[in-house]
C-alpha cells in the first residue's frame, strides 16, 4: 500500500537504490567488504560517479545500508524460528537447538552478508550507532530461553558479570525486558537491574540456582536481577558459540574435516543447555 502511494520519482529512486545494493552485494560475495567500489557499480549501471552519489553519499553510507539490511533480515529469520519453535510443548533445550539451527541456516544461505556483519571489520569503516539495536534483535529470541533456566556453577561468574552490566547500562535492561519481560521483576524496575551482588559466585553458599540462606529457591527468585542476568549471560554465551562455530564453517575452515557443521554446533548448544539447566 505504501509503495502504491509513492510517486513515480520516489519509486524510481527506490528501485535504483535496490539495484545499487544488489550490485554491491555481488561485489561483497566476490571479494569481501574491501572489494566494494562505487565507481565499479556506477560503471555497471551506466551512471556517472556524481549521479551515483545522489543515492548513496559515500561508500560508508552504502555499507551502512547493507549492514542494516543484513541485521534486519537475520533478525526476521530468528523471530520466525522463535515463533515456530514456541508452538506446542517444546522445552527450552529443543528451542535453543531450533534457534541455533536457524542462525546457521541464515548464515549459510547468505554467507557474504553474514561475513559483512560478523566477519573482519572493513578498514576505515565505523558502523552507525543504530546497528547495535539491530544486532541485539538477532539475539533477542535467546533471552527468554535462558531467563527460564537454572544456571549452574560453571556459568555463575558470567551471570554475575552480566548482573553488573545490567546495573550499569539501562539500555541492556530494556533489551532484556523487551524479549524476556518475565525476567524483569520488582528488583529491576524502571531500567534498574537490582544489585549485582544478588548473584553468588560459584562455590559459595547460595550459588545461582541453589536455595539461599533465607530460604528463597530458584522459583521465588525468578524475577529481578537473577533471571535477567541469567537471560543475558545465556544469550551472550550462545552468541559466542554461534559466532565461533558458524563463522569457521562459513569461511570454509571445516573443509576436509569429517564432521558436519550442524553436528558441531549442536554439541555446543547441548553443553550450553546443560550449563543453564534447560529442560
Amino acid at each position: 500500500m505504501e509503495r502504491a502511494q509513492q510517486g513515480p520519482r520516489a519509486r524510481y529512486r527506490e528501485q535504483t537504490r535496490a539495484e545499487i545494493k544488489n550490485l554491491a552485494l555481488r561485489q561483497l560475495a566476490e571479494g569481501g567488504g574491501g572489494a566494494l567500489a562505487l565507481t565499479r557499480i556506477a560503471k555497471e549501471m551506466g551512471l556517472s560517479g556524481p549521479a551515483l552519489y545522489r543515492y548513496f553519499a559515500s561508500r560508508d553510507d552504502l555499507l551502512s545500508a547493507l549492514i542494516r539490511d543484513a541485521y534486519d533480515d537475520a533478525a526476521a529469520a530468528m523471530a520466525r524460528a522463535a515463533a515456530r519453535s514456541a508452538r506446542g510443548s517444546r522445552g527450552g533445550r529443543a528451542r535453543l537447538h531450533d534457534l541455533a539451527a536457524a542462525y546457521r541456516a541464515w548464515a549459510i544461505a547468505e554467507p557474504h552478508r553474514y561475513l559483512l556483519i560478523q566477519g573482519d571489520p572493513v578498514p576505515g569503516y565505523v558502523a552507525p550507532a543504530d546497528t547495535l539495536e539491530r544486532a541485539r534483535a538477532v539475539l533477542g529470541p535467546f533471552l527468554p530461553l535462558f531467563a527460564a533456566g537454572n544456571p549452574g556453577p560453571a556459568v555463575a561468574g558470567t551471570v554475575e558479570e552480566m548482573a553488573a552490566w545490567l546495573a550499569a547500562d539501562e539500555t541492556v535492561g530494556a533489551w532484556v525486558a523487551r524479549y524476556a519481560p518475565d525476567a524483569v521483576g520488582p528488583d529491576a524496575e524502571a531500567g534498574e537491574a537490582g544489585e549485582a551482588g544478588n548473584v553468588v559466585k560459584a562455590g559459595e553458599t547460595g550459588a545461582v540456582g541453589e536455595p539461599e540462606a533465607d530460604g528463597r529457591d530458584g522459583e521465588a527468585r525468578a524475577g529481578g536481577v537473577d533471571r535477567a542476568a541469567s537471560a543475558l549471560a545465556g544469550a551472550v554465551l550462545a552468541w559466542t558459540q554461534l559466532h565461533g562455530s558458524v563463522s569457521l564453517e562459513v569461511a570454509g575452515q571445516f573443509a576436509g574435516m569429517a564432521h558436519r557443521g550442524g553436528t558441531l554446533l549442536g554439541a555446543h548448544m547441548e553443553l550450553l543447555a546443560d550449563a543453564f539447566g534447560l529442560e
